[in-house]
């Protein structure tokens, strides 16, 4: 019987899709358009996933917005600019803090369901990419393969993950090269 639900791959945003603002080995989101520096390789790489029909959706924590830092419409405003440059088909932004108790903060997988749910992915067929531990975590909650970008950050790193690379070209290159992409 074949499977009609579509693949998708799940990407975190800052870090994966554009250069974390980096500050005493931490990676934070830029503030604003002008510190958004999109990835080497990145745009390429998202149109061959493309091309394989992948849905490409963003899944994102921004807790600086609950936390006053940065307003939700700075976030949203970031996030038009990179759907401007590159073939995503869908942000799904959390802008609760660890003390809101929602469901779609990473580590929780509310947002992959959420966007799982919108595409009709099938998420065992899936991918997360992300450079966090949190994002691997909610990858495995959702069910999906995935992939943790090891940038060395001073803090802690998933102990678990399917595929481990050290930029988002590489862990997209090894989506492609998977075989997983192909069955159904």
């Amino acid at each position: 019987m074949k499977n009609n639900k579509h693949r998708a791959v799940f990407l975190d945003r800052d870090g994966v899709l554009n250069r974390a603002v980096m500050s005493n080995g931490k990676p934070y989101p830029p503030r604003s358009i002008a510190e958004v520096e999109i990835l080497p390789g990145v745009s390429e790489s998202l149109e061959l996933l493309k091309e394989k029909g992948f849905v490409l959706i963003v899944v994102s924590n921004q807790p600086d917005v609950a936390r006053g830092k940065i307003s939700m419409e700075s976030v949203e405003e970031i996030n038009t600019y990179l759907e401007e440059r590159l073939p995503v088909d869908r942000f799904i932004m959390c802008y609760h803090d660890n003390s809101d108790e929602c469901d779609c903060r990473k580590p929780l997988a509310g947002m992959l369901f959420a966007g799982g749910h919108e595409f009709d992915v099938d998420l065992e067929r899936s991918f997360m990419i992300g450079d966090r531990w949190r994002d691997i975590e909610a990858g495995i909650a959702a069910g999906c393969r995935t992939i943790f970008i090891d940038y060395g950050y001073n803090e802690k790193s998933p102990r678990v993950y399917n595929f481990r690379a050290l930029s988002t070209y590489e862990a997209i290159s090894t989506i492609l090269n998977e075989e997983i992409y192909e069955k159904d």
